[in-house]
């Protein structure tokens, strides 16, 4: 498969390489903790939780030649957009479970936890019959960018790097209400959703208090 997917108006899609990953952590520093519902809400400084961890799952997806950049070539390469995706096996359930449950109560752990309960509960490799999914895991657009397409744009050309690779299925847990409503526009099914306000902690608490719209997550899955 080509590494430069889609170029338009100056916006050049592409296969993240390892060499792309500290500006993309850079990036994102700037753009997707501060902005994303469940991190945004948390009042922590959510990319130092599990900094390392997360640096090692990010780059072992890239590796896999399944996550996107979007540069801006009339602005000398900038980094305007990406996706961090990757590869899951049932096996991952169980591993999630145990990573999840071995983590510190902050908000990564937090979320770990969330997000471990669903995939356990939902199983769509049971559900589907299939053995493995291409997890959309993170998609992140440059505030500048927002509202022109782009993220629709990183993931159509995520559904077709999924294609070439052979996997069945897509999914992508939406914490935002409008990455939801922008993934379904895209013919992407909400299989599950789950209100904030219905997650609490063993005492009762509401866990994720994020601002509305962002009232509820949702799966979306789409068949490739």
């Amino acid at each position: 498969m080509p590494t430069e997917l889609d170029s338009n108006n100056g916006i050049l899609i592409r296969i993240m390489t390892v060499a792309d990953y500290q500006p993309v952590k850079i990036f994102m520093g700037g753009n997707f903790y501060n902005g994303e519902p469940l991190c945004a809400s948390s009042g922590e400084d959510v990319q130092k939780c599990y900094e390392k961890e997360n640096d090692e799952y990010h780059i072992s997806m890239i590796e896999q030649g399944t996550c996107l950049l979007a540069v801006d070539e009339n602005n000398g390469g900038r980094i305007v957009g990406l996706v961090l995706a990757g590869a899951q096996i049932p096996s991952d359930l169980e591993k999630h479970r145990k990573e999840a449950a071995a983590m510190e109560p902050n908000t990564w752990g937090r979320i770990a936890v969330f997000l471990s309960k669903i995939e356990i509960e939902i199983n769509l490799f049971k559900r589907y019959g299939v053995s493995k999914i291409l997890y959309s895991h993170i998609t992140n657009v440059d505030a500048s960018m927002r509202g022109k397409g782009l993220g629709s744009r990183l993931a159509a050309a995520l559904m077709e790097v999924g294609r070439s690779k052979g996997f069945p299925l897509m999914i992508a847990y939406c914490s935002s209400y409008y990455s939801a409503r922008q993934k379904e526009a895209l013919g992407m099914e909400c299989v599950y959703s789950i209100a904030y306000a219905d997650y609490k902690d063993e005492s009762g608490q509401v866990v994720f208090k994020p601002a509305a719209p962002h009232t509820h997550l949702r799966v979306m899955v789409i068949k490739l």
